[in-house]
């Protein structure tokens, strides 16, 4: 029950992001694009294009997760959803492979508007692995 609900509070926060990123990608909140100053700045080139297929293409990646997620806190069992918590946990954790260093060398660049993002998101992306992890050992030793 209680990794439902956490599952359930990521897809809700990742359904936020996948409508920024299709709707108003310059959006500066719900880790749209608006926060990355390049952002901006190419959108009369002809790089923009790209640019936009890229946040398209990670929403629509977010949506294939955002729709599993949902299966599984529908019909999975207690076990498969401890299971797709522990998957879960493990490619959120992956943005501090190649994503952090290269958010945090853009930071100090300048090149993402409020200075200190990285820091914020890499401290939101801990809170909510925390979050989940402790829900996950909770339903697994209390629940299950």
């Amino acid at each position: 029950m209680i990794v439902s609900i956490v599952i359930m509070i990521f897809v809700i926060l990742e359904l936020f992001n996948v409508l920024a990123l299709y709707f108003k990608p310059d959006f500066d909140k719900a880790n749209a694009m608006g926060p990355f100053k390049q952002w901006k700045e190419y959108e009369n080139e002809p790089i923009a294009d790209l640019l936009h297929y890229m946040a398209y293409w990670v929403a629509g990646s977010k949506l294939i997760f955002i729709f599993l997620l949902l299966i599984i806190i529908s019909f999975g069992t207690a076990e498969l959803q401890i299971i797709s918590l522990v998957g879960l946990v493990i490619a959120i954790l992956s943005y501090f492979w190649k994503l952090s260093p290269l958010m945090h060398k853009m930071d100090k660049d300048g090149h993402i508007i409020p200075t200190g993002y990285s820091k914020t998101l890499d401290s939101m992306i801990i809170i909510f692995v925390a979050s989940l992890s402790v829900a996950g050992l909770l339903q697994f030793f209390f629940y299950w």
